[in-house]
């Protein structure tokens, strides 16, 4: 005879199993719930959005679940409860994507906000209907103007459920999921836009998916297949852009934003006055804004009176409408570039760009973006760092589930990509392409200087602050005073092997009689060697060098 699982305790191995189980059924979900898109912009991404949301919340949680102490099991989490919400809400923070997404980030931090204090004494049971219940006010407190029968709808019933139900957290947490399906069951009679599709909401459907996982996680269950039954199932099709409001806003602007709380105050005022669809989450002086506006340059405005945005992303529904309708092209490239430069000239070379900033790498999910936006069947990635080589091969290996045939070429630099770049063929085979610009990038040497901040020991010996430091293939091969200097005997060192070729990029505060005295230099001691130099523009290294 079969016995019931075991209920599982409300501990960080259970947010972890939670997040890893939401992860994969988003992932076996999404493309569905892109289908059923049509509120309140039927741009077909939602079910994408929600997924690449719980990535990003995902990998924030696993990062703070690796063991450190003696003797800790590999795989045990070293986290608490509280540590492992509150990275699993940050996580969610940091990465929302859409509408959707951002709502399911506040629904999380919620969470963490009743999860993250300390459950000595607590009843499980109680303490997650609790932590649902500030969930979904949380929710509705983001959203400028709550409208009913949709992923708010879904979140209030969880929410009334949890508090009915009794029990152990696995018994609330199925209520949970049970007064969910219920209730997305029901939008498609509350949305006048899900009526006349004949569909569920979007993401309400998402939200259903992430509260079974909670369940599983729970109680070892696994939930039913699809999160509604009836006519109101999800049907396979991509919404007509008259689904759209009419004379709605034209584009989706999405940033993080640094700021205290009383200046967010005044950017919702701003922000509501010039669009909608305004959702702003966080708090503790860091926010996720989402809105949709016809002037996507004055909500970036607002948001730097308001303190310091940073990764903006401003979509034009238009544009995607045309790019989803639109035949994909057989082949694109995208590259990793840091400074405004090099992404200038990577573009007029025909590549998609992703920005880099210093100390900011972009996420799998931009990379995974900047894939789907090239809008190829065939896409060539050009990570530009060794440390981005994991991400790249994660955002390659979901592309591919999206049919896209994607190669990670293993570029270390921004010299390596523009070597691969140059030697491009979009009408070579695939394979054939792919060999040429591997071979050219690994071909060529690559050096960087830079500016010690601190004293530090490298495997040149100790630099101090102030010091230009001269790096050759990523390991720092000497240590100069000076800029002019420094870069020449970085340029004879890696001129010693042989070349045919120096490239050159200069930072924007780097004097261009740099350039002119580097060329001089090669051409007195290396006749044969060729030099060409571009701008890197802001965000760039001081200098970047290439040899071939």
């Amino acid at each position: 005879m079969a016995h019931e699982p075991e209920p599982h305790a409300l501990d960080a191995e259970a947010v972890r199993t939670w997040s890893s189980l939401a992860l994969a059924a988003l992932g076996r979900a999404r493309t569905d719930i892109d289908a059923i898109n049509v509120y309140p912009v039927a741009d077909a991404d939602t079910g994408t959005n929600l997924y690449l949301t719980a990535e990003s919340a995902d990998r924030a949680l696993t990062g703070s679940l690796t063991p450190t102490a003696p003797g800790v099991t590999e795989g045990t989490p070293a986290a608490t409860l509280p540590e492992a919400v509150r990275a699993y809400a940050h996580g969610a923070l940091i990465g929302a994507r859409g509408n959707s997404g951002t709502i399911l980030a506040q629904l999380l931090r919620g969470v963490a906000d009743v999860l993250g204090t300390d459950p000595a004494g607590r009843a499980p049971g109680p303490f997650l209907a609790e932590a649902l219940t500030r969930a979904a006010e949380e929710a509705y407190q983001a959203v400028a103007h709550p409208v009913e029968g949709t992923m708010l709808t879904v979140a209030g019933a969880a929410a009334r459920a949890a508090r009915a139900g009794t029990g152990s957290a696995a018994d609330v947490a199925r209520a949970a999921y049970e007064g969910a399906r219920a209730a997305l069951a029901e939008t498609p009679a509350q949305l006048a836009a899900l009526g006349r599709a004949g569909v569920v909401d979007a993401g309400g459907c998402g939200l259903v998916a992430v509260l079974g996982a909670l369940w599983q996680a729970l109680s070892g269950q696994e939930p039913e297949a699809e999160p509604v039954q009836g006519p109101a199932v999800p049907v396979e099709r991509v919404p007509e852009p008259c689904a759209q409001e009419e004379g709605g806003p034209g584009y989706e602007v999405i940033y993080l934003l640094e700021a205290p709380e009383e200046a967010v105050d005044r950017l919702r005022a701003t922000l509501d006055g010039l669009g909608d669809s305004l959702v702003v989450v966080g708090g503790d002086g860091l926010w996720n804004v989402h809105v949709h506006v016809d002037d996507p340059g004055a909500a970036v405005e607002a948001a730097v009176e308001a303190g310091r945005p940073y990764r903006i992303r401003i979509t034009h529904f238009g544009d995607e409408r045309r790019r989803a309708s639109a035949p994909r092209a057989q082949r694109a490239v995208v590259a990793v570039v840091q400074g405004e430069g090099l992404a200038a000239l990577c573009a007029e070379a025909g590549a998609t760009t992703v920005p880099a900033r210093p100390g900011e790498p972009p996420a799998v999910a931009e990379l995974l973006d900047a894939v789907r936006r090239a809008h190829a069947r065939e896409v060539v990635l050009l990570p530009g760092a060794a440390e981005l080589r994991a991400a790249a091969a994660a955002a390659a290996e979901q592309a591919r589930a999206d049919g896209v045939r994607v190669a990670v070429i293993p570029t270390r630099s921004a010299v390596q990509g523009l070597a691969a770049l140059a030697v491009h063929d979009p009408e070579a085979s695939f394979d054939e392409d792919v060999v040429t610009m591997t071979a050219a990038a690994g071909a060529t040497r690559y050096g960087e200087l830079a500016v010690a901040e601190r004293q530090s020991f490298t495997s040149a010996g100790i630099c101090q602050a102030g010091d230009v430091l001269g790096l050759i293939d990523g390991d720092v091969a000497l240590i100069g005073a000076g800029l002019p200097e420094t870069a020449e005997a970085v340029l004879e060192r890696m001129l010693g092997s042989g070349g045919e070729l120096v490239t050159l990029v200069l930072g924007p505060e780097v004097p261009e009689t740099l350039a002119a005295r580097l060329e001089a230099y090669v051409q007195q001691r290396h006749l044969a060697v060729d030099t060409v130099t571009y701008g890197g523009g802001r965000h760039s290294a001081p200098l970047l060098i290439g040899v071939e």
